[in-house]
């Protein structure tokens, strides 16, 4: 039988404001285990919870940027289940009226193009976090997660491959980024996503019985995740069984899915509004002054890339694949750089940098007028681009100006001929046989001899004058 895979996600975007979804304890990332935490987050009895303003707006802003429609009446609900890392025994979310719902996003693989539908996005808060001791047999619990504000984001099963749900993980997280209310970080889990997954005879129009996968950290883990329940599942129809509605794991060492525990069901949460939360209205004006905040994203700034600067449609994706990237091109540019110089410098040794000291593009330090300032040293002929990479180095690091340290540390090239001839001739003599090759028809010995004369001053020789003169000593 030929199989059908089918795909849906739940995604969880840790928000960055300042305080937490309910109450004004800090959310910073790192601190000391049970330092940020209160009665409310904490789940005593009598404290009650008030809706972090800005959580709502950074819902509502998501819900806009994924076509959503945005309900101006939503509410509040109890999940009721009992776990270590839950200090009330329930967790405040969003059921019957979230905030968002029947939205879109548009993704493209080198397959196919493919229209994912966005059931709904809600608000929640976060739970604790469970600490396990192996050796000595004890777990601890750190509450200053618990009630850091999440935006759980569920798609419709409108995936078919592990491939179509890593391109709906990357422009979504490109979203997020570009709306400036979540870092998306998936290696400290402000971004996790659950695989709901399901197979079935290709061209049939019913559903097979779904798992779930919890928490893939990376998307390399959602593609074999997703290879490898779906082999398990095939087997199991192969041979007659059925598959069984469960919550699993996923080992990434060994590439298997585990099962965890049966797959709870909205009623085994026992729903219902929550008594201590006030319904929120949203008006049409609020929606649409939201609406006039959001930026330019990534797709719309490729094609602006193309038409306005000549970039080709590869290098404008990459340099709008996050917004402080495009924001850094478009600021360089702004200033009287060549786009296409600009663009060389930024995909160029800007990437190189960012991967071998492991950071990103909003970890750059250095600033468009200073990328301006090498830009125009090398293109003025004050520095070569062997000396301008060594510089940029420290620029990339120290945000120093390009021009101050050329003239501190003797960078900049000479143009002063009489300079130069000395040079040449002193290479001419202490290299005779080069001299004799190039008179006896041997042109790379020219090369040799200009070669000579830059190694022995590191590069601070103008190159066409250089070439000029020792061509006419020769």
């Amino acid at each position: 039988m030929d199989y059908e895979t089918v795909i849906g996600l739940e995604v969880h975007v840790e928000l960055n404001t300042k305080s937490k979804i309910f109450c004004s304890c800090s959310t910073a990332f790192g601190a000391q285990a049970n330092t940020q935490i209160c009665p409310v987050c904490a789940g005593l009895p009598g404290a009650l919870p008030v809706l972090n303003r800005e959580v709502l707006r950074s819902a509502i802003k998501v819900g806009l940027a994924l076509n959503c429609d945005i309900d101006r009446n939503s509410c509040f609900d109890r999940k009721n289940y009992f776990y270590p890392d839950n200090p009330q025994n329930y967790q405040i979310s969003q059921l019957y009226r979230p905030i968002c719902t029947n939205g879109r996003l548009d993704i493209l693989t080198a397959e196919s193009r493919r229209e994912i539908g966005i059931h709904d996005i809600h608000m929640e808060e976060d739970a604790g976090k469970l600490i396990h001791d192996g050796e000595r047999g004890l777990s601890f619990v750190d509450y200053n997660r618990s009630g850091v504000p999440l935006l759980e984001i569920v798609t419709e099963p409108d995936m078919r491959s592990g491939e179509e749900a890593v391109a709906f993980l990357e422009k979504l997280r490109s979203r997020i980024r570009y709306l400036g209310v979540s870092d998306c970080k998936i290696q400290e889990g402000s971004m996790r996503a659950d695989v709901n997954l399901s197979v079935r005879e290709k061209g049939s129009g019913v559903l097979g019985t779904r798992t779930e996968m919890k928490n893939l950290s990376s998307y390399t883990a959602v593609r074999e995740a997703v290879k490898a329940e779906a082999a398990r599942q095939i087997q199991l129809l192969e041979e007659g069984k059925t598959v069984q509605q469960e919550t699993r794991r996923f080992d990434e060492k060994k590439k298997l899915s585990i099962s965890m525990r049966g797959k709870e069901g909205a009623e085994d949460y026992r729903y219902f509004p929550d008594p201590d939360l006030k319904s929120i209205y949203v008006s049409d004006g609020e929606i649409e002054a939201l609406r006039s905040e959001l930026p330019e994203f990534a797709e719309e700034k490729i094609a602006r890339f193309c038409r306005e600067y000549g970039i080709s449609e590869k290098d404008s994706a990459v340099l709008s694949r996050e917004r402080e990237m495009a924001e850094l091109f478009e600021n360089t540019v702004a200033l009287g750089a060549e786009p296409k110089t600009v663009s060389n410098w930024l995909l160029g040794e800007t990437l190189r940098l960012l991967s071998e000291r492991n950071e990103e593009s909003r970890d750059i330090r250095f600033t468009p007028d200073k990328l301006y300032k090498l830009i125009k040293l090398v293109k003025d002929g004050t520095l070569n681009n062997t000396v301008a990479k060594e510089i940029f180095e420290k620029l990339y690091d120290d945000n120093i100006d390009p021009e101050e340290y050329a003239k501190i540390n003797g960078l900049e090239q000479s143009s002063d001929e009489e300079e130069i001839r000395k040079l040449c001739i002193k290479a001419m003599e202490d290299n005779p046989g080069a001299v004799e090759d190039f008179r006896n028809g041997k042109d790379r010995a020219l090369g040799f001899l200009v070669g000579c004369v830059m190694r022995e001053n590191k590069g601070k020789v103008e190159p066409n004058t250089l070439k000029r003169i020792m061509g006419s000593l020769m």
